[in-house]
């Protein structure tokens, strides 16, 4: 449809193969940018997209600007390449995981260049991405939340305006603080359990349907008693990296950081035993092994 804007989308990965996915099925023209992995690029260019070779040829050539990226480091790049393009681009709609503080002064530079930054992270897995399905935080003026809400409902089933610029990453910091929290609690409770007669299989049958119970429980134990390696796509790293965000969130801000540095600390520990590459529920493993239990 002509009255779409042209949408360049950098960073098809987990996630935003099948955001881009949505996007170009729902009749929006779509560049993407390359990436040294294939599968993804080339199953949209099938889809009709096209390609373009770097940031700058997708800050050239297009008026909305899609990022998926692992951090605040790579969007901040990414964003340099855009305004330094001086192309039709009037919005960045960055839905990464980054530092708020971040995300603030990259929207103070680019409103300079006449272009509107919002910050829509998200919550789900790559399936709901595939399914258009995920939850969306979104950190934007009202006006500004309205323009870019119809692009939003394509790769969405709910979209929550949480704020001005910053407040969707601040929410999704808070959002990730909770689910990876849990996963730590769960890892550190089936140490203990299993150090004392107690299988994750037991563990399993007494907390889920109960009132403990949530979906990200379920998900990981789909991992721990399920033994689906893919219940959970999402690296110990990037855990890493956002629990670090969330300390420095709180730092600048002045409040007390107990848990968040403990939780973090898990994180840290796994990474550095080089397991920085392995899905989120394998923490319950390594907090497993680091204590001495041995599998049930």
């Amino acid at each position: 449809m002509s009255d779409h804007p042209h949408i360049g989308f950098i960073g098809a990965g987990l996630m935003g193969h099948g955001m881009a996915k949505n996007l170009v099925e729902a009749g929006y023209p779509l560049t993407v940018m390359a990436h040294r992995n294939r599968e993804p690029i080339e199953d949209l260019i099938d889809r009709g997209a096209k390609e373009a070779a770097d940031a700058g040829a997708i800050g050239g050539a297009c008026e909305v600007v899609f990022l998926c990226l692992p951090g605040s480091p790579e969007v901040e790049a990414t964003v340099d390449a855009i305004l330094s393009a001086k192309g039709p681009v009037k919005t960045i709609i960055d839905t990464s995981t980054a530092n708020p503080v971040s995300t603030r002064a990259l929207a103070a530079r680019c409103n300079e260049a006449g272009i509107t930054l919002v910050d829509a992270p998200l919550s789900r897995t790559p399936k709901e991405a595939w399914e258009g399905n995920l939850d969306v935080m979104v950190g934007a003026s009202e006006a500004d939340f309205s323009k870019v809400r119809p692009m939003l409902d394509v790769i969405a089933g709910k979209v929550v305006h949480v704020g001005e610029v910053g407040a969707g990453h601040t929410m999704k910091l808070l959002n990730n603080f909770i689910s990876l929290g849990y996963a730590a609690l769960y890892s550190e409770a089936l140490a203990i359990g299993g150090k004392n007669g107690i299988t994750p299989e037991t563990f399993h049958g007494v907390i889920g349907g109960g009132r403990m119970d949530c979906g990200f429980y379920q998900t990981f134990m789909n991992y721990v008693v399920g033994g689906d390696p893919n219940a959970h796509k999402f690296a110990l790293r990037n855990a890493h990296k956002d629990m670090r965000y969330v300390v420095s969130l709180a730092n600048e801000s002045g409040i007390a950081s107990h848990v968040s540095s403990s939780v973090k600390n898990n994180y840290a520990t796994a990474e550095a035993l080089g397991h920085g590459d392995g899905y989120l529920p394998t923490l319950a493993d390594i907090i497993r092994e680091l204590n001495g239990v041995p599998k049930a």
